[in-house]
């Protein structure tokens, strides 16, 4: 035990950090430590517990097949995504976007996988996306500034666990251990990628995000899902970077993304300059140095790139455009390698010169991958890579199905063509290329033989070539189609891989080889500390040049200081980018005026001229979205009272006033109005209490109807009012809880209700109103909690003569008024 307690205590000083923690002179807020240990500050969070509650809401929701733009349609919208983001959304929790996106990836398994309901699936999962990308743009717009940059960054590249906060006896079946828990830990984005949720992606908080983070004013250390240099004894939290504060030789800036792309633009480069030098040289022979060159950094390179494929995995890897490139090179230089060491063992020049040959093969290779860097945003790039993954399944799957017809053709011909004889002339068939296997078809049989040459022309030549055509066009306008969400995915997959946290990624090839060859078997050796020591000494002296003109750059020319407030003040001119441009430098271009305009705010006087409509205008707009045109709504109906506050105005022309003596008038005659609407609800209220329900009877169950003890409710005001303002309408009250509430029966068309009929309150009764009492119905407030659907039925809150459909928070803002006496 005392052992125990001894090796523990020596244990703690390799804990502490290197530098002191960044103390600030203020202390009203908590400062976040520069550096910590492998500590989740979101470990709080029940992501299990929210993953399941998604996943029912979502499963109750969606029964049948919609696309992503139904999902985005305003009825729909109002009646059932924003019910749910407002709900997501006020549990205050950073981790509902995570848990959303997991639900995504389970519903486009369940799609693939299952046979049964594979249209609705998708249906979900595309409304997970919209409700994903929904509630980031609320934490988006209530948190601006720094603050809610960092928050955004908190959401989507913070690491959570699906089985955060479950029960114990989940965590065993599961075999998921606490201390392994970081490897295991996703971010938001990268499960966005996974699941390709291209609409996420593109939204503009998620691009801002993905800017800082691709830009670096965004750092944090990111989990890994294996490392070859593991390095975690310094983890960064994620915090906004200032390269002023920072330290000069930082070697974490050798991890940003847009410095890592840059690096690896040069290395390749290299790469490619190596390579055709050797092969302009070719001397297999004998081994020169520039061969001896190339041969180590392009280990090294490739070294590199397996370290990426460990660092997000394979499928984050091959998002990337170039990727199939980069294993086609690497696998050309696998074989290049062997039969270079093999020949060079056996002293044979048939393998060294059979190596030079297949390192040729990787000219049409390496070539082209320069302009997938360098053009990474143009279509046809985009486009490239997926009908390079449709052309090559279908033809694996043609070259397997047309295989048969090979056999066949051995078979009867009984061995008077070898295997390669017979290949070729298919071959040439099948491009179109030539028909001697036709010919020589009646070799094999007079009657099979061509039959099958023949069917394999029409099979292998007409309907493939077919198919693959129209398979790459309809890739091609899909991609096009969308060519944004397209972009910002790739966008998005080049910032995951280019934020590195294996510590091999700081060395540049060849470096990284001696690393590997020196820094692993010192990780056996050292401490934490001393090991973090070495490792930064050598990285600082490995990049000594590179990372002062990283330092330079970003002090400079990327970021520089910011302006005093009196230069900000003295430079705002009418034209502010004047000696930016060289055309507007020399009053060249002739719309110089469109953008000027908007470069000086309108002085207050113009403000409040703009201003003074901005009520009425705000309710017109919101009239367009609360009810339906129809052809018997555009007919003329009889004047109601709100006309009586309208003299001589068309309805069309409402809320179109331009004087602020007539929108003074128009306030206080609609305040007068809601003050007697009060009135009026307090009175009507207080009757409603009075003549409440006997408790004699309740046990008929909610098919019952009133009976002669109810008279006096039935004979009151109240219900006479009731009976005339519905169409098939069902008013419930629950025994218990007393709460009141209407249901449309039968509605008046196919999905119309309460928020999308346009017909509703308009006086037309096809049958006198029901009235019943619910002792099994269950109570939409109580019972319920909130979660049914608005659209067929309401609560019933308070009794009037009139329905404000459109009444915003201000009471000049009183919307119109149809005539209905309950108000929901």
């Amino acid at each position: 035990m005392s052992e125990r307690t001894r090796r523990a205590r020596l244990q703690v000083p390799e804990e502490r950090p290197l530098l002191q923690r960044n103390r600030a002179s203020h202390t009203s807020e908590i400062q976040v430590p520069l550096y910590g240990c492998m500590v989740n500050p979101h470990s709080h969070l029940p992501v299990y517990t929210n993953i399941h509650r998604i996943r029912r809401d979502i499963i109750s929701i969606v029964e049948d097949y919609l696309s992503l733009e139904q999902l985005r349609d305003v009825r729909i919208n109002i009646a059932v995504v924003r019910p749910l983001v407002d709900k997501l959304y006020e549990l205050d929790d950073i981790s509902i976007v995570y848990c959303l996106l997991v639900n995504r990836a389970q519903f486009l398994h369940e799609q693939s996988h299952l046979n049964n309901r594979q249209n609705v699936n998708y249906s979900r999962a595309a409304l997970c996306e919209l409700v994903a990308t929904r509630i980031l743009r609320r934490f988006s717009d209530d948190n601006e500034g720094p603050d809610g940059l960092v928050l955004l960054a908190h959401i989507l590249v913070a690491g959570f666990e699906p089985f955060q906060m479950a029960p114990a006896g989940i965590r065993e079946a599961a075999s998921t251990e606490s201390y392994r828990s970081y490897n295991r830990m996703l971010p938001s984005l990268e499960v966005a990628i996974l699941t390709e949720s291209k609409y996420f992606l593109s939204a503009t908080p998620c691009q801002k995000v993905v800017d800082a983070i691709y830009e670096g004013r965004i750092v944090y250390t990111p989990s890994s899902f294996m490392d070859i240099i593991p390095d975690h004894y310094k983890l960064k939290p994620i915090s906004l970077y200032n390269p002023r504060e920072g330290p000069l030789l930082d070697q974490y800036r050798l991890l940003v993304p847009r410095t890592r792309n840059i690096l690896e633009v040069f290395q390749f480069l290299i790469l490619l300059a190596l390579y055709l030098f050797v092969m302009a040289e070719r001397k297999p022979e004998t081994f020169t140095i520039l061969e001896g060159c190339f041969a180590v950094y392009a280990f090294g390179w490739s070294l590199d790139q397996f370290a990426t494929i460990l660092e997000h995995g394979w499928h984050v890897y091959t998002q990337n455009l170039w990727s199939f490139l980069d294993v086609g090179f690497i696998g050309i230089y696998v074989v290049y390698a062997v039969l270079r060491i093999h020949g060079a063992r056996v002293g044979d020049l048939v393998p060294k010169q059979q190596a030079l040959d297949v390192l040729a093969m990787g000219a049409p290779v390496l070539v082209p991958r320069l302009a997938f860097n360098l053009l990474s945003d143009n279509l046809v790039f985009l486009s490239l890579r997926s009908m390079m993954s449709d052309f090559v399944l279908l033809t694996f799957l043609s070259a397997w199905c047309f295989g048969g017809f090979l056999l066949s053709l051995l078979w009867l011909g009984e061995g008077a063509h070898p295997p390669v004889t017979i290949s070729k002339w298919m071959l040439w068939i099948w491009f179109g290329l030539d028909g001697t296997g036709i010919n020589e078809s009646v070799q094999f049989h007079p009657i099979l033989g061509p039959v099958l040459m023949v069917a394999f022309a029409f099979l292998g030549n007409t309907l493939f070539l077919t198919i693959l055509v129209s398979m790459l066009s309809n890739t091609f306008s899909t991609i096009v189609k969308n060519a944004t969400a397209e972009i910002m995915f790739r966008k998005a997959v080049l910032t995951l891989e280019g934020v590195k946290g294996d510590a091999i990624f700081a060395y540049q090839p060849p470096f990284n080889i001696l690393a590997v060859f020196i820094l692993i078997p010192l990780k056996f050796i050292l401490t934490p500390r001393w090991f973090h020591k070495i490792h930064v000494a050598s990285v600082r002296l490995v990049n000594l040049p590179l990372l002062l003109i990283i330092a330079v750059a970003e002090r400079r020319i990327l970021w520089p200081a910011p302006q005093p407030e009196e230069t900000k003040s003295s430079s705002l001119t009418l034209y502010p980018r004047v000696k930016q441009w060289f055309w507007e430098k020399w009053r060249i271009t002739a719309h110089r005026d469109i953008r000027a305009v908007f470069d000086l705010p309108p002085p207050e006087s113009v403000e409040e001229e703009i201003a003074v409509d901005d009520e009425l205008t705000h309710h017109l707009i919101r009239r367009q979205f609360t009810r339906s045109i129809t052809n018997d709504t555009m007919r003329k109906k009889s004047p109601h009272r709100r006309d009586s506050m309208f003299p001589g105005v068309s309805s069309k022309l409402r809320g179109s006033f331009t004087g602020s003596e007539d929108i003074q008038d128009v306030g206080s005659r609609l305040e007068a109005l809601e003050q007697t609407s009060l009135r009026v609800e307090a009175m009507l209220a207080r009757m409603l209490d009075a003549e409440d329900y006997s408790d004699r009877g309740f046990g008929t169950g909610e098919s019952s109807t009133l009976r002669d003890g109810d008279a006096p409710l039935t004979q009151s005001p109240t219900y006479q009012t009731f009976k005339g303002i519905m169409c098939e309408v069902f008013i419930y009250k629950h025994v218990k809880c007393k709460c009141v509430w209407g249901e449309i029966a039968i509605p008046c068309g196919p999905g119309m209700g309460y928020t999308t009929c346009g017909q509703f309150g308009s006086g037309i009764a096809k049958k006198p109103l029901r009235l019943q009492r619910a002792d099994k119905r269950p109570c939409p407030t109580h019972e319920l909690c909130g979660l049914y659907d608005r659209n067929q039925a309401r609560v019933i809150k308070t009794i009037t003569h009139g329905i404000k459909i459109g009444a915003g928070p201000s009471k000049q803002d009183a919307g119109f008024e149809v005539p209905c006496c309950v108000v929901m």
